[in-house]
């Protein structure tokens, strides 16, 4: 009996507490060693999606409602209305990866690759696995027509997340892209 009180004590005491999400969680480190270790598209990509609902959730209410309207601004395709929404989010809080993340890629949408580029540093700063980002930074080093640093980008996505869809066939058509283009050492 006291073994279930205190079971039931400890739960209480838990779900009391808010939970501890963003770039800081714990969990990550073991949902990135996973996302390593497995050859399985569908453990990697239920993985993805355990680190995603992770980055984009925060312990403080005011934070998660600004990213959630943010996320449904950008779905429903109001990208001025996002970047407003993002950019409170970051004032409000900047060492929040996601806040950083989001807005860099509204601004990748709105076509201000420079914009998208900066905001990408910053969620690096923060979170130096975030593959969304480096895979954004690809995007933003092609528009940019800089295919050795899109290369770059995707690859150290890659190294995070192995198994991230449409990576490698970035990387090899800007490989071929920039075949016999090297100039000599």
């Amino acid at each position: 009996m006291i073994g279930w009180l205190g079971a039931l004590c400890a739960l209480t005491l838990l779900t009391a507490l808010p939970a501890q999400a963003d770039q800081m969680d714990k969990r990550l480190d073991d949902m990135f060693a996973r996302l390593a270790a497995t050859r399985s598209p569908v453990v990697a990509k239920a993985t993805e999606n355990e680190i995603w609902s992770i980055w984009t959730t925060h312990s403080d209410e005011r934070v998660r409602r600004y990213m959630s309207a943010g996320i449904r601004q950008l779905s429903d395709g109001q990208v001025s209305e996002a970047l407003i929404t993002f950019s409170r989010l970051v004032e409000l809080e900047p060492k929040f990866a996601e806040a950083w993340n989001k807005r860099a890629t509204v601004y990748y949408l709105m076509h201000d690759y420079d914009a998208s580029a900066r905001d990408i540093a910053e969620t690096l700063k923060l979170e130096p696995r975030h593959f969304g980002a480096l895979s954004g930074l690809g995007l933003v080093n092609i528009a940019l027509g800089r295919a050795r640093a899109a290369i770059a980008a995707f690859e150290m996505a890659l190294a995070h997340h192995p198994n991230l869809p449409g990576v490698l066939e970035n990387i090899k058509n800007l490989k071929e892209s920039v075949k016999g283009t090297e100039t000599p050492i």
